[in-house]
């Protein structure tokens, strides 16, 4: 090949490589022409590719890159890496991205961002990268976010957006119009503005399209709106987007014990609440903890250790009730093949109704007020499809041993565990978050414990007195 045709081939532009195939997931080809790029220092061809990047996409792509191509990713792409995509890919990956970069490079990207994303992403570093990467900030910017980093963790400060235009009650909308016209440090996006007065106590909020259809010399606070919904700095993130849920809220200002305002928070950030939350409580049932799917071996066997050691103690409680009734089970032997049966059937009830149990906790739709009513359907529910099962395991019971007794004492058994596994699954829950004990992460364990204590005991201590054998 000559040299022309050399240099033509080097400068020819890298092909547009569609992103997502038709199932949604990243392109192989696309993420293929990405690594390659990186193994060549391509940097304009890596820009080509990645640089008009939605910031979830950018995430998406962080993730699937080996951990040693990820900052040469960053740099390559240079002021064209949206740092908002740390907000989009799992801690341990953004902790190890991080690392990997001299901070301040990270300072000069989390300058560029909205205050709740910068924080999102300096909250789960130690205390002195923290303190190294602030350093590199301006003054104004280092106050800001070390502000916002004072408040507890899971908290509206931690999460709040603190640029938002704040008025004086005097202004008319001319003037407010004129101020959003030309003032240059406005968010980029915002739904509403704040009425305060000289201490920065909140009066209340005016939307824009009221502002868009008053006239000019009206006074904001002629439209403005009293705001019954601000929210405390201090106040947990999970009420918060209760309240957001509540009241169909797409925003709302957040303020400190003094009723000042300090920040704002929007839907879009109530929205990734709201996720992280769910998958909180759903990790929580299964004792897994906060793992994430990029987290190494050891974290994730340390994560499930824990519960699983939980775990080992309960099935030991359940082993010596069986030891309890060893010569039964000698005198019988069909008794131990029916028994993994009535254990069984108790846990995956009783889970049915932890899971509800927990849901209702955690949305606050379940307390004193309809306790009484919820725990009469358990039971109902409980004894109707105990019956119904009884009938057809004991039927089965039956025809497979050929000893009607041996189906009615497992169909007896099955009514007795399902009944407690409807109840332990609804009080134990509230018995856990009545002691501040989360029940998403403590209720499966204690349940569990319950059916299979007393789906044994039932079974074989009804088995003994039915049948006459020895315990």
């Amino acid at each position: 090949m000559s040299e022309a045709s050399e240099l033509d081939v080097a400068a020819s532009p890298v092909p547009d490589i569609p992103v997502r195939d038709e199932d949604e997931h990243l392109n192989r080809d696309f993420i293929a022409a990405v690594e390659a790029a990186i193994e060549t220092n391509d940097q304009d061809g890596l820009r080509h590719l990645a640089a008009d990047l939605h910031e979830a996409d950018t995430g998406d792509l962080l993730e699937t890159l080996q951990p040693e191509d990820r900052a040469s990713f960053i740099r390559l792409l240079g002021e064209d890496f949206d740092y908002t995509a740390l907000t989009e890919i799992d801690e341990a990956v953004r902790l190890q991205v991080l690392e990997d970069l001299p901070t301040e490079v990270i300072a000069e990207g989390l300058g560029e961002l909205d205050s709740d994303d910068a924080v999102y992403i300096l909250e789960d570093l130690d205390e002195d990268d923290q303190a190294a990467i602030l350093e590199e900030l301006p003054y104004a910017d280092r106050a800001q976010l070390q502000k916002a980093l004072d408040y507890p963790e899971e908290s509206a400060g931690r999460r709040m957006q603190t640029e938002f235009i704040a008025v004086a009650p005097f202004w008319t909308i001319g003037q407010t119009i004129d101020y959003m016209r030309e003032a240059r440090d406005l968010p980029d996006s915002f739904y509403e503005i704040y009425v305060v007065d000289p201490t920065f106590k909140l009066l209340g909020s005016v939307h824009l399209d009221k502002i868009l259809r008053t006239k000019r010399d009206e006074k904001v606070t002629s439209i403005m709106e009293e705001t019954r919904q601000a929210v405390l700095a201090t106040e947990d993130q999970e009420e918060v987007a209760r309240r957001f849920e509540r009241y169909n809220l797409v925003s709302s200002a957040v303020v400190d014990e003094n009723d000042r305002l300090v920040g704002v928070l929007t839907v879009d950030d109530i929205v990734d609440v709201i996720q992280e939350e769910a998958e909180e409580d759903l990790r929580a049932l299964a004792g897994v903890g906060d793992e994430e799917i990029s987290d190494n071996v050891m974290t994730i066997a340390r994560s499930r250790l824990t519960w699983l050691v939980v775990n080992l103690g309960t099935a030991v409680l359940a082993s010596v009730v069986i030891a309890l009734f060893e010569d039964t089970i000698e005198a019988m032997v069909a008794l131990a093949v029916l028994m993994p049966i009535v254990a069984s059937m108790g846990g995956n009830a009783g889970t049915q109704t932890m899971t509800v149990a927990v849901r209702g906790i955690a949305t606050q739709e379940l307390g004193a007020r309809n306790l009484l009513r919820i725990l009469n359907r358990e039971i109902l529910v409980s004894v109707f499809n105990g019956i119904a099962l009884a009938i057809l395991i004991g039927v089965t019971a039956w025809l497979w041993f050929g000893s009607p007794g041996l189906g009615v004492v497992i169909g007896g058994a099955i009514v007795i565990n399902l009944l407690f596994a409807g109840l332990s699954g609804l009080l134990i829950p509230i018995a856990l978050d009545k002691i501040n004990v989360d029940p998403a992460i403590a209720s499966s364990v204690f349940v569990t414990t319950v059916t299979d204590v007393v789906g044994f005991f039932a079974f074989l201590g009804i088995a003994a007195l039915w049948f006459g054998l020895p315990f």
